[in-house]
């Protein structure tokens, strides 16, 4: 009965597809966000990245977000893009694209719930706080595949959403596939000094740790997170010509982000950056990209100007740990990839992404392959985390 009344509830729902974040109210969209809400999920960010044309028909990410109403009231949202490529999704699905090509099928384009560019995981699905949050997913789980058939999708995927919500589309048919980031965690009680935290680690990390820590002294080099009042157009402008010197360097690199996009981040998202500089001699000579909000500290793009010994190692994670302490964070999430890190005090951590196939086929195939890789990294994820409390 209860079931009943849910149901007929929700058939009174408007569920939209939408092209630009603008056709949504800042205050709404923003009212469905959580303690602990991902800040790439505000607003604000999702529209500085349409605004600078990150976005776009030209990357092949194309809005299309989800607004979920009832009567005038937002009521759910979901940030997705019609994907006319598998460019900057961090998920990687460039087999399957192949593999779909092979059986005669059209892979692009596809619906993708996610945040350009960004691999950190987060609330995919924004759900008010006056509405039953498993109710919703459900409701969204099953738009989503009458989406793809509707607009001719060959498929959708959620990426980078958090456990609980991953183990909801789990449960309402979507494969779940597993990939693996290192992120650092504050123990309880937390870490109240950097050294606290390098007493943790075995004697060697520990001692590779300090050493490496002493090389910017020994370069002349100083290293700093930027102050509120530092964020300035002049600054943006800076930390993009960092950017690109790191994506300019590899065959693989792409220039995702526009100087207009950093621009546009300090105007108006000025509060939630923390990003970090080096200077030599007081010139700029490298950064990182960090963005923070509810005691998790997300860590983006590096970018350098000149080689120094373990400056990377620095900017990227010693200091960040170091703020993370000293800030009373629980998480440094500084992003996709890397092994080196593990060394460096981060621990193996799974990260989740879900999958419906429109193909029957296809989908089977898709399914066979993810429980493969499901348990495959479970089982890298177990000896890794073994070995690192070996001394």
């Amino acid at each position: 009965m209860v079931r009943a009344r849910a149901e007929r509830h929700l058939l009174s729902l408007e569920l939209r597809v939408v092209s630009s974040i603008k056709e949504i109210p800042r205050e709404a969209w923003d009212a469905l966000l959580r303690e602990g809400s991902s800040p790439f999920v505000e607003h604000t960010w999702l529209d500085c990245l349409e605004e600078a044309k990150c976005v776009g028909e030209a990357s092949g990410w194309n809005p299309r977000h989800l607004a979920l109403y009832d009567g005038d009231m937002l009521i759910a949202a979901a940030p997705a893009y019609a994907k006319t490529n598998s460019e900057g999704e961090f998920v990687f699905d460039w087999s399957w694209a192949d593999l779909a090509q092979r059986m005669g099928l059209e892979y692009y384009p596809k619906l993708v719930l996610a945040v350009p560019f960004t691999p950190a995981n987060g609330d995919r699905v924004l759900v008010h706080p006056t509405r039953n949050r498993i109710e919703i997913l459900g409701l969204f789980a099953r738009a989503l595949r009458s989406l793809v058939r509707e607009l001719e999708f060959s498929s959708a995927h959620v990426l980078f959403p958090l456990e609980a919500e991953a183990h909801a589309w789990g449960e309402a048919g979507y494969a779940i596939r597993h990939g693996v980031q290192y992120h650092w965690s504050n123990a309880v009680p937390k870490f109240d000094t950097y050294e606290s935290f390098l007493a943790t680690l075995p004697q060697k990390k520990r001692t590779q740790t300090r050493r490496e820590r002493k090389q910017p002294a020994m370069d002349g080099v100083t290293i700093s997170t930027l102050a509120r009042g530092e964020y300035t157009r002049d600054m943006a402008r800076e930390m993009y010509a960092l950017y690109t010197t790191t994506v300019d360097k590899y065959f693989h690199g792409r220039r995702y982000m526009k100087e207009a996009f950093f621009e546009l981040l300090v105007d108006r998202f000025a509060d939630r950056l923390s990003w970090v500089v080096a200077r030599k001699d007081g010139v700029l000579v490298a950064s990182a990209f960090n963005v923070k909000k509810d005691g998790i500290l997300y860590g983006r793009y590096w970018g350098a100007h000149v080689e120094v010994p373990f400056l990377h190692f620095n900017v990227c994670y010693y200091h960040g740990v170091e703020e993370a302490i000293r800030e009373g964070a629980t998480t440094f999430n500084p992003g996709a990839g890397g092994e080196h890190k593990k060394v460096r005090g981060f621990e193996p951590t799974i990260t989740y992404s879900a999958h419906h196939i429109e193909d029957a086929r296809f989908r089977g195939i898709v399914a066979s392959f993810v429980e493969r890789e499901r348990q495959g990294i479970a089982a890298y994820v177990a000896e890794e985390r073994a070995a690192a409390r070996k001394p």
